[in-house]
């Protein structure tokens, strides 16, 4: 009867492992690696002994230190008596110096067993030699950023799951209810219908989005634009809501600035998402600000509202991911995307706010070329 490794029953091949190779490893190899290197260390000592005792008996034979006898016998007396403690002196200090670099080697091997099984939280101490320290502190740098993107990864995950559940719910108990004959199959069911599926389609493109820059893989389209253009209309397809939101939008933008080498697109996205947030915010009879201007070579775009401002403890979170007040309506991605597009085009995007002072969201880009 054969007996599968008990690794192997529980455990896949890992993806970057070569074809080539058996998964899992031998364990034998790194006693084998140990026993070849222990071996080659020592023979190595005792060779480099071998030549230092016939060196120091030439120079001592030429300066006449030394008179070894005649007889081959008597020759090995004073060779023996220089070479045993030199012997025993080098395979001690030659033995420490191999613990103090196959015990760190071991712990690494192991540490590098656990990570590939899936355990990023392994870190291995920091000791041996400056090359061997220089190595475990890589590796300790390497499996805290392992471990840090798979708790983003099941965060992401996590997250996902959360925000689709409550469209595909609503849209699957509408579905029910208009085949059970609960709900009317009329326009304005199928509108509401509409309406869910278009948060979908919305998360769907906002996670690709964000997907895209947080990989460093979004292309962006950039030409020479006129941002103060670009400010305007924006700004003015908003005209509806604000009207209705009794809401007053004040546009500061300077007329007749030099154009910016940007993705129009994509900045249009991140503006849209600013004043929709202000919008979303501010009172009635309160005011929404948007200001473009230009100073030392950089475009300056400010968007400030007179809402009520954000909590001292949300502050610091405003851009990450799914994050969102108690307050918040949206998916917590719009300040995601916002700050990677603007960080793609080589910018930044900072907030600034105080609890019933409202909020000031100030974008900083390059001229460009």
């Amino acid at each position: 009867m054969t007996h599968s490794h008990p690794f192997r029953s529980t455990r896949q091949r890992p993806h970057w492992w070569p074809e080539n190779e058996p998964w899992p490893p031998a364990r034998r190899m790194r006693s084998l690696f140990f026993r070849r290197m222990g071996c080659f260390f020592g023979l190595f000592n005792l060779v480099g002994l071998a030549v230092l005792i016939g060196i120091i008996a030439f120079v001592a034979r030429a300066l006449g230190l030394v008179n070894f006898p005649s007889a081959p016998g008597q020759r090995l007396i004073p060779v023996a008596v220089v070479g045993i403690p030199l012997v025993v002196l080098v395979l001690v200090l030659g033995g420490m110096g191999l613990r103090r670099l196959i015990a760190p080697l071991d712990d690494l091997l192991k540490a590098a067993d656990r990570v590939g099984q899936g355990d990023y939280s392994v870190r291995v101490p920091e000791k041996g030699p400056r090359e061997m320290r220089s190595l475990a502190r890589a590796f300790n740098s390497m499996a805290a950023r392992l471990h840090v993107t798979d708790e983003q990864r099941r965060e992401l995950l996590a997250d996902v799951t959360h925000e689709l559940r409550t469209p595909l719910t609503v849209v699957q108990g509408n579905l029910e209810g208009m085949l059970d004959g609960v709900y009317p199959a009329n326009e304005a069911t199928l509108h509401a219908l509409l309406d869910e599926t278009n948060i979908l389609a919305r998360l769907v493109e906002d996670l690709r989005t964000l997907t895209l820059a947080e990989s460093g893989a979004l292309q962006l389209k950039k030409e020479p634009t006129d941002l103060a253009m670009l400010v305007r209309d924006t700004t003015a397809a908003f005209k509806a809501q604000i009207d209705n939101a009794g809401v007053s939008l004040i546009n500061e933008t300077t007329d007749d600035l030099p154009w910016v080498n940007i993705d129009p697109g994509r900045i249009r996205q991140v503006l849209t998402n600013l004043v929709a947030n202000a919008l979303r915010y501010t009172p009635s009879g309160g005011v929404i600000r948007v200001h473009y201007w230009q100073a030392d070579g950089r475009a300056l775009l400010k968007v400030q509202d007179s809402g009520p401002g954000i909590l001292a403890q949300d502050l610091p979170h405003v851009f990450e991911r799914f994050y969102k007040s108690t307050d918040s309506g949206g998916m917590g991605l719009g300040l995601a995307i916002a700050r990677h597009l603007v960080e793609a085009h080589g910018g930044t995007i900072k907030v600034e706010s105080e609890a019933g002072q409202g909020t000031s969201m100030r974008i900083d880009l390059p001229l460009g070329e």
